[in-house]
């Protein structure tokens, strides 16, 4: 046994260990958006003086490890709040992949009093939730159930509240699976059937949770698409008679709801986690430093960062501002080739040719996705009255860009409307309604994108950029 340093703290290591499973055995959160094939190259730590990847980094001796500053994800939720508590309360939570975020509800007001968000706990266990489902696999749902239950706790304790709340909890299926320490794996593997897809209901007190009286889910509709798009759904107006709308989340995975007062037709495109970052050269979280725009004002690049602190890497906006801008400038053509190996955006901070790459496969799902539903439905573009943008980043995105590089389609320009936490909004409408929620589930229809024929072909002919 090794004595493994960190601040003031010594945990014990086997001879051999990686310091990633030491890292996660005390409950230390460094990300690891590879899961700790040692591809990604992000989860750098500083072990005796000399800087180490930590999943490749094996025990042998005794260490003292320096941990990265961990910069909190900016999330940004929308919607006013209170900021005056009223009697009756209780709590809405989001898990996402990446982000979780608590409010505290008036339910006297039906509005949201307060707003907590963090980092969800879970990315040191990979970026995505296939990294997740595979971790869980190997080693139980516990440890991941245990990290989220943690941070939830802390979250609840910052209100600061009397006596324990109720708490409505929305998020993907595999999310609530790990949530409700249910094995998940079963998500992951042919035929794809998750352990429960139904509203799940526990006390506070048997799941660890302090300050929390009850916990009620949101129903699913499918193993990839979960109750986040369920309280979406629920947040949402819906279309007028013969018309259609479009509910596109672009979190760490994109899921895409084409519905009406009567149908509702669903499905998640494998998009990947390129839009946190986690396939990026230099991509990274929205945390401070993080470049969330970007411009070439006469040649010359410009940037906003997170924090408006010096530039450290590229998230999901940033990425697609560049690829727009590259791309009406020369320096990206229609099949994304880029003259240059690599282009300095911002002092120290390039994009690359294979995030170049990463982005097209991103985008080419995301619209192609979009398309196939309508072509599924036989309706076009014109029939859709508004495309509702959702997700962990959809505060800043810049939309003629997303459309200029072949994210969003063309027609629907003018139709889009940027919701921010739909999730968390849709939780909060539940808390204070109590409304039926098997009216979207009992409607939806799940397309499986892999068996379509028309998505393959679609996803081909939209990896390449419009020629400018």
């Amino acid at each position: 046994m090794y004595n493994v340093t960190i601040g003031n703290e010594t945990f014990f290591a086997s001879d051999g260990e990686t310091l990633s499973d030491v890292l996660l055995r005390a409950g230390k959160t460094v990300v690891h958006p590879c899961a700790g094939r040692g591809v990604c190259r992000k989860c750098t730590v500083n072990v005796n003086g000399s800087e180490v990847l930590s999943c490749q980094y094996r025990i042998h001796s005794d260490a003292d490890v320096i941990l990265p500053e961990q910069g909190e994800i900016e999330s940004v939720t929308g919607g006013e709040t209170l900021a005056v508590q009223t009697e009756n309360v209780c709590f809405a939570l989001d898990i996402g992949t990446t982000t979780l975020a608590l409010a505290l509800v008036s339910t006297d007001e039906e509005r949201i009093v307060n707003v907590i968000t963090r980092t969800n706990p879970q990315v040191s266990f990979g970026a995505d939730v296939i990294s997740r489902i595979d971790h869980c696999r190997k080693n139980t749902a516990e440890p991941l159930c245990k990290a989220v239950i943690g941070a939830v706790n802390e979250m609840v304790s910052a209100f600061a509240l009397s006596e324990p709340k109720d708490l409505f909890v929305a998020g993907n299926t595999t999310m609530l699976h790990l949530f409700f320490n249910v094995d998940c794996s079963s998500i992951g593997a042919a035929p794809y059937k998750p352990v429960f897809l139904e509203s799940k209901t526990a006390t506070g007190e048997n799941m660890g949770l302090c300050g929390v009286r009850n916990v009620i889910s949101l129903p699913n509709i499918s193993s990839f698409v979960g109750a986040d798009l369920v309280a979406g759904l629920n947040y949402v107006r819906m279309p007028a008679d013969g018309k259609y709308s479009l509910l596109v989340d672009l979190g760490t995975n994109a899921e895409v709801v084409l519905f009406s007062k009567t149908d509702i037709l669903c499905t998640a495109a494998a998009a990947g986690p390129c839009f946190e970052g986690a396939n990026i050269a230099q991509g990274m979280p929205a945390t401070d430093g993080a470049i969330t725009s970007f411009s070439l004002d006469g040649g010359v690049p410009t940037v906003k960062t997170v924090g408006n602190a010096p530039s450290k890497g590229i998230c999901g906006t940033g990425l697609i501002d560049m690829i727009a801008e590259l791309l009406r400038h020369g320096h990206i053509d229609e099949t994304g080739f880029m003259e240059e190996e690599s282009y300095e955006v911002a002092p120290g901070v390039f994009l690359e040719q294979g995030d170049v790459r990463q982005f097209q496969l991103a985008k080419s799902a995301v619209c192609s996705a979009i398309m196939s539903l309508l072509k599924i439905k036989n309706i076009c573009p014109a029939d859709v009255e508004k495309l509702y943008i959702a997700g962990g980043f959809s505060a800043k995105i810049n939309v003629p860009n997303a459309v200029f590089c072949g994210l969003l389609p063309e027609e629907l320009e003018s139709r889009c409307e940027v919701l921010h936490n739909s999730s968390l909004h849709g939780t909060v409408r539940f808390a204070c309604e109590q409304n039926d929620l098997t009216a979207f589930t009992k409607k939806a229809r799940c397309v499986d994108l892999a068996n379509n024929a028309d998505f393959s072909k679609m996803f081909i002919d939209n990896m390449m950029f419009a020629e400018v």
